[in-house]
């Protein structure tokens, strides 16, 4: 190549990333000068690694409330403080003797919980009903010569500290699905499933027809009426410990079968109580109740089930946004590290960590760790500053990376993939009532990876317009 050629293509090359700025740019001032976001805050950091500089920064030190986005610097911390291969344990134990004449246990049952996040989840059929875990352990049960089992069923959930749910999370959150609490046995995602029958009538109330899984000791007090609009608007309240749901809202009309979803209130007894149904249909006959416990120390023998690996949990975790993991996780960090599940200590460790490589932690205020509470607060440049860490300096970044959705999958199913073809845009979606965030990597048409980080918090404007502004904003990078 001779050096004219070299002038003008270098030329061309450098006029093109001007120009692609100067449009961003304006696409970002296009929106900071939008009526509804009068009185919003906008923090963007772009960062070109391969450059070692930021392309663009707006208020990249401002702590703002990041939503499902700050479950990157929990699923990131995970990784480097548990290791990709980390697996949780869950184990049925048997205490007490096996009378050979009677085939009768005298002694007792106790699942020990582990802190899996992931045992008998929706996201992973293959690894816990293929085949199903309980009945394993039932056929365990049945190999030791067991016909009858004069004990309780224990739940030992003492690997955690007994706090569900953050101290922060709001009353409307924690009875649904999404602010489900970390147990030390946690199962089915702890969520259970509220079927109605709704009328043909707008206003009208509804029936609930039926619970899955079932609980006896729930009850629920049912408020939701029919509507004309096409949608769940239905919303479940009750806390952690309690036997009580109320539930209000409307679902759609002339529906025989209608299903919402809510999160499940003691999952270990619920886990208990299958367990003792499944031994007593195969006439193992169990005297007496499940209760929660710690387990009877000397145990004769134990059957283990064994979660898929850490790095294929966060890859569900950050595709599909799941609180419960992410929450699961920090607790699981502190009981590595401390011998009890705290979600305040795991918060401690992982800020400490971050620290330790080199990022400002002072002005990163963590309540949890999947950014369902409100009172999160980190700026953009720390969030970028996590993700330069796992791209240039860890060996678990293809686990992180291969975690983010591209656009149409999982939480970015809204993002037009023809827009960053070819998995060129990888990131974590952030939303909560006047809050939409975005970070991750994009694979400009030139080749170079950017690490970015979008965050608007209190803005008027309709979810749709604002992702659509943001979706533009990262179209016009992506064609640098």
């Amino acid at each position: 190549m001779n050096l004219r050629t070299f002038i003008v293509l270098f030329s061309f090359f450098v006029g093109k990333v001007c120009f692609s700025q100067a449009l961003f740019e304006q696409k970002v001032e296009d929106l900071q000068a939008h009526p509804l976001m009068k009185g919003a805050l906008l923090g963007i950091v772009v960062f070109d690694e391969r450059n070692d500089s930021a392309l663009f920064k707006l208020n990249e030190d401002i702590a703002m409330v990041p939503a499902s986005t700050l479950k990157l610097v929990t699923s990131a911390a995970a990784l480097e403080i548990l290791g990709p291969a980390y697996r949780f344990n869950t184990r049925l134990a048997i205490s007490g003797k096996i009378n050979s004449h009677t085939e009768t246990l005298d002694g007792s049952l106790s699942i020990i919980g582990g802190g899996d996040p992931a045992l008998g989840s929706e996201y992973f059929k293959e690894n816990y009903f293929n085949p199903d875990f309980i009945d394993s352990w039932v056929d365990s049960i049945i190999r030791h010569g067991i016909k009858r089992i004069d004990g309780n069923i224990y739940i030992d959930e003492s690997i955690y500290d007994g706090q569900d749910v953050p101290d922060t999370w709001i009353w409307e959150d924690i009875g649904n699905y999404y602010g489900a609490g970390a147990r030390g046995i946690s199962v089915f995602d702890n969520m259970f499933r509220i079927t109605f029958r709704s009328g043909k009538r707008a206003g009208r109330p509804t029936e609930i027809i039926k619970v899955d899984p079932w609980a006896e000791w729930l009850e629920f007090e049912n408020y939701v009426v029919s509507s004309d609009k096409n949608s769940d608007n239905a919303y479940v309240y009750g806390d952690p410990w309690g036997n009580l749901r109320k539930i209000r809202g409307t679902i759609p009309k002339k529906r025989d079968s209608f299903q919402i979803k809510a999160s499940l209130p003691e999952p270990g007894l619920v886990l208990g109580e299958l367990l003792k149904s499944k031994l007593e249909s195969k006439n193992i006959p169990v005297s007496g109740q499940v209760k929660k416990g710690n387990a009877v120390e000397k145990a004769d023998k134990y059957f283990e089930i064994w979660s898929p690996e850490l790095s294929k949990i966060i890859k569900v975790l950050n595709h599909e946004s799941v609180n419960l993991f992410a929450e699961h996780l920090v607790k699981q960090i502190a009981y590595e590290k401390t011998g009890v599940g705290s979600t305040e200590k795991g918060l401690e460790i992982i800020k400490k960590f971050w620290a330790g490589k080199g990022i400002d932690t002072s002005a990163m205020f963590l309540e949890d760790g999947s950014g369902l509470s409100h009172f999160n607060a980190i700026s953009p440049k720390q969030l970028v500053e996590v993700l330069q860490f796992m791209k240039t300096k860890s060996r678990n970044f293809e686990f992180l990376k291969a975690s983010l959705p591209a656009a149409g999958e999982g939480t970015l199913y809204y993002f037009g993939p023809d827009n960053f073809r070819g998995g060129s845009l990888r990131c974590k979606s952030g939303s909560m009532t006047r809050v939409r965030c975005f970070a991750g990597y994009l694979v400009t048409s030139s080749d170079e990876e950017l690490i970015f980080a979008v965050m608007v918090n209190n803005f008027s404007m309709k979810q749709g317009e604002l992702i659509n502004y943001l979706e533009s904003c990262l179209k016009i990078l992506r064609e640098n």
